[in-house]
């Protein structure tokens, strides 16, 4: 048997509500299944389970707000029995047959009780009994004092009082609860979060300006030849380059974990996707370097849309190896990120613009992105992120080959 726990979504998130169960006790579940519904200070998650098993116990209840950690269901491991129900103990003897094998006696049946006696008849007086009647007392309750403990009027009266004296005061309703403002749970969220990159994460910057000439023809080219729902962007490009270069600079994807660094095994990159109600999520699209470009677009297209609606798995929430921002629609040059822990690199991309551009002897307009690298000094240093970004840069010169 085995404990699932409520999963941290983020180095953002502390507790999270429980909101539905998808599994019942006594269902199977599958690896990468997903069993219940999570509210976090950012959105509502699709909870996966990580092992297979059997749901034994759902020990959370909807509604209830866990922290990081709980135990929310137990589950039995695939083929394992649930453990027996204690019962109570059988009376068993053993008897000799004329075969000599041995007989089983069943316990014997209990015996039947005897009937309860009927209650003796209590002695009320007639006028006791319209007192009663009067003033709705419960003849049961009320304790006789006269002859052979007869119930009289003034026992009544007694009863009547004392019940009055004991009515506990109206209670006034609570107050209703005001509604939970997400927008501030979300910012409290994120100011947590950032805080703690900035004080512990030693950041460095680099930036590098990328000619896209070649990315855009070649987009344009490919764009021209296909259906409007079957074009990329030039984020998927972007996306792609940034995972192949990580793939080549292993120090730049991973998690700074008990005063080490482990580089991650998988480029999963993290896209900051800003929400229309204010604030900021970045989930995870998983195995980047290994998606060709339509399917990398399909993916990012998914996402976003599901991020905006609060339809993520908790996998894209906890597993983003490093993260990308791009602020290109927003008229921006250049972003310089703030690290999102445990990872160790934010590369940020502004917008494209047209710059004169020196190719050769001549000069030229062309367009150019800026991107930037947030780095974590633990990990590398300045010459390590150079690299990195001219990696990106070398890419994005030959878009056919991502």
């Amino acid at each position: 048997m085995f404990e699932f726990t409520l999963p941290s979504l983020g180095a953002d998130m502390d507790e999270g509500t429980l909101t539905e169960w998808r599994v019942a006790p006594g269902d199977t579940v599958e690896r990468g299944q997903v069993i219940a519904s999570v509210d976090t200070a950012k959105a509502e998650v699709e909870v996966e389970i990580w092992r297979d098993g059997v749901v034994h116990r759902l020990v959370a209840e909807p509604g209830v707000t866990l922290p990081v950690g709980t135990v929310m269901a137990t589950l039995l491991e695939p083929g394992e029995n649930a453990p027996p129900v204690s019962a109570a103990p059988v009376a068993v003897a053993a008897a000799a047959t004329a075969t000599g094998a041995p007989a089983v006696a069943a316990a014997a049946p209990p015996a039947e009780s005897p009937a309860p006696a009927p209650p003796a008849r209590r002695r009320v007086s007639p006028a006791a009994r319209r007192q009663a009647q009067t003033l709705g007392v419960d003849l049961d309750t009320v304790i006789g004092t006269g002859p052979w403990e007869s119930v009289t009027i003034e026992d009544v009266d007694r009863a009547a009082a004392a019940r009055t004296e004991a009515a506990p005061a109206p209670v006034k309703a609570a107050p209703p609860k005001a509604p939970i403002d997400k927008s501030a749970e979300m910012r409290r969220a994120i100011a947590s979060a950032m805080g703690r990159s900035k004080r512990e994460i030693p950041h460095y910057y680099l930036s590098e300006q990328i000619p896209l000439e070649r990315a855009l023809d070649w987009l344009t080219a490919y764009n021209a030849e296909r259906p409007v729902t079957e074009r990329i962007l030039l984020a998927a490009l972007l996306l792609k380059s940034v995972a192949l270069a990580a793939g080549r600079f292993p120090e730049m994807n991973g998690f700074w974990t008990d005063g080490e660094f482990r580089p991650a095994p998988a480029v999963h990159v993290g896209v900051a996707v800003s929400l229309r109600q204010g604030g900021l999520i970045a989930p995870a699209i998983h195995n980047v370097a290994d998606l060709a470009l339509p399917e990398l677009m399909t993916a990012l297209t998914d996402l976003v849309k599901r991020a905006r609606a609060g339809s993520l798995r908790s996998s894209e929430m906890s597993d983003p190896t490093l993260t990308v921002t791009n602020l290109g629609e927003e008229s921006v040059e250049a972003v310089y990120g703030v690290i999102y822990p445990p990872q160790v690199s934010l590369v940020g991309f502004g917008k494209p613009t047209r710059r004169a551009w020196v190719d050769g002897d001549t000069v030229r307009p062309v367009p150019v992105v800026t991107a930037t690298l947030s780095a974590d000094h633990r990990v590398g240093d300045g010459r390590l992120g150079a690299l990195f970004l001219a990696r990106i840069a070398d890419l994005l010169q030959h878009p056919d080959q991502l």
